[in-house]
């Protein structure tokens, strides 16, 4: 009988590849682990800090230093990052060295509630706490705050972010009630008097046809209303 060296040669071969695996990964599971490396993703990420990311993980998962990777859980370290009000999501992994790394993308604001209790508005119309670190540059939100009148400002704020005029221009938005929305704009003495929250394309396309002549005919500086309320109509009211 022929005996087939080459199939016993690979044969061995694989057992040792898996052998190699094996130890390796017995070995990395029973590394003890230096911490973990914070990363915060994105340009806005500014409202939150590593140590106030590491103090929220001591306080509620306690320390993983010195921890092996099978003593940590990843997906309860996510649950204790995402619970902080300040985070959008966050993702926990180990890499292929064995590191310890979290991901963090944070909420962005979009407006700024100035009242009894003073917030942000984020990009998903959620609240979102002012932060110790920074102060966001966003239109400022005040009169009669309630659900509704928050969920039409998140409209509101929405819309003037996709455009680039208005982003740069407007600095406030006040309620006097449901579906009475004023907005402030940075250079202009002027209020204009929005309306509620419908049909808001024909509304700023509108004022900025309004806005472009008045601007050509140098008298902007002569408005202290400009209504947008009316269907197809720019009412102003003069000083």
């Amino acid at each position: 009988m022929r005996v087939n060296w080459n199939a016993i040669k690979m044969l061995a071969l694989l057992f040792v590849i898996v052998g190699l695996f094996g130890f390796a990964d017995y070995r990395s599971k029973g590394k003890k682990l230096e911490g973990i490396s914070i990363k915060l993703l994105g340009d806005n990420s500014l409202y939150l800090s590593e140590d106030a990311v590491n103090k929220l993980l001591i306080q509620n998962y306690g320390s993983v230093k010195s921890r092996t990777k099978e003593q940590v859980v990843l997906n309860t370290i996510e649950t204790v990052i995402k619970s902080n009000p300040m985070v959008k999501d966050a993702q926990v992994y180990f890499s292929v060295n064995g590191e310890l790394i979290s991901k963090i993308v944070q909420k962005e604001p979009i407006g700024r509630v100035e009242g009894i209790n003073r917030f942000y508005l984020d990009d998903e119309g959620k609240r979102m706490p002012l932060s110790r670190y920074h102060s966001a540059r966003v239109p400022i939100i005040t009169g009669k705050i309630t659900g509704k009148t928050l969920e039409d400002a998140y409209v509101i704020l929405s819309y003037i972010n996709k455009d680039d005029f208005l982003r740069k221009n407007v600095i406030g938005i006040h309620i006097e009630e449901e579906n009475k929305y004023q907005l402030r704009l940075r250079m202009d003495n002027f209020v204009v008097s929005l309306g509620g929250v419908e049909n808001l394309n024909e509304k700023f396309k509108n004022f900025m046809a309004f806005y472009v002549k008045a601007a050509k005919d140098n008298t902007l500086e002569k408005y202290t209303m400009v209504s947008l309320e009316f269907e197809n109509q720019v009412v102003c009211t003069k000083i």
